[in-house]
């Protein structure tokens, strides 16, 4: 079982920056694929932005060039860099782990909510 925990989020002006965390219990050394995906209210759950072995990146339309995301293999941590934020960036964001590679499975963080408001 692989615990995630994600930190960074909160409340921000529109044109703010937030910087989420994502720390991983296990070592993220041989994962494939991590992810952060959101959910605005009324929506369904959406990918955000991914990264892949060797650093390979996919965002969403929505968030590119204003995001990034980016992981510490070292310290097994998940990051994703938010920057000239929006109001309709306004959701819960969740990190994602995927382990099937390694035979695992997939893991969902508890999700920490970002509000863009003035």
């Amino acid at each position: 079982q692989v615990q995630l925990v994600e930190s960074g989020g909160g409340l921000v002006h529109p044109g703010g920056s937030l910087k989420l965390s994502c720390t991983s219990s296990r070592s993220i050394f041989s994962i494939n694929t991590m992810a952060w995906y959101r959910q605005r209210p009324g929506n369904q759950r959406e990918l955000v932005a991914k990264i892949r072995s060797g650093d390979r990146t996919n965002y969403a339309e929505s968030v590119k060039g204003r995001f990034t995301i980016s992981r510490a293999i070292l310290n097994g941590t998940l990051y994703l860099q938010m920057n000239n934020l929006k109001s309709e960036d306004t959701a819960v964001y969740y990190c994602y782990l995927d382990d099937r590679f390694n035979g695992g499975e997939e893991y969902w963080g508890q999700g920490t909510q970002v509000t863009v408001s003035s």
